[in-house]
This record gives structure tokens, sequence and C-alpha cells, in this order.
């Protein structure tokens, strides 16, 4: 991976991060925490996208699957701290 397209990984999963911490919490985490829970979550998109067949290609589909990743993260978070 060249240092442009490490930019572009940190940069989406900084955006899913806070668009997730906004979804699920009303704010951001920060930025090194919304950059975690974006790659956390886009490992996590992946894996659920893969798992039901769902295909998203390109930087828009990167963005998504990384930001629905990253929501199913923080909701289980949230169920994890409750119990």
């Amino acid at each position: 991976m060249d240092v442009t397209g490490l930019i572009i990984f940190l940069a989406i999963g900084a955006l899913a991060g806070w668009v997730a911490g906004n979804v699920m919490k009303g704010r951001g985490f920060g930025v090194i925490g919304n950059i975690v829970v974006g790659i956390v979550g886009a490992v996590l998109g992946g894996f659920l996208f893969g798992l039901l067949g769902i295909s998203a290609g390109g930087l828009i589909g990167a963005i998504i699957t990384a930001t629905v990743g990253a929501i199913v993260l923080l909701y289980v978070v949230s169920l994890v701290k409750k119990a």
C-alpha cells in the first residue's frame, strides 16, 4: 500500500467512524477514535456484506460498508455495556 492508499484508507475510516458516532451517540469520538471505529467497522461491514452476498464497490461502496459496519459495532458495544 502506498502513501496515497493509506491516506484514503484512514480518511474513509475517519469518515465512517464520525458518521457512525453521530448516528449512534449524537457525537464523534475524536479523530483517532473515529479512525479506529471506522477501520474496525470496515472489517466488520465487509464480513457482514459478504455473508449477505452484498457487493459494494468503489469509494462510495467502501464508505457505506465501513459506516454500516461501524454502526453495527457501536450497537453491539452499547449492548455489552448495558449487560
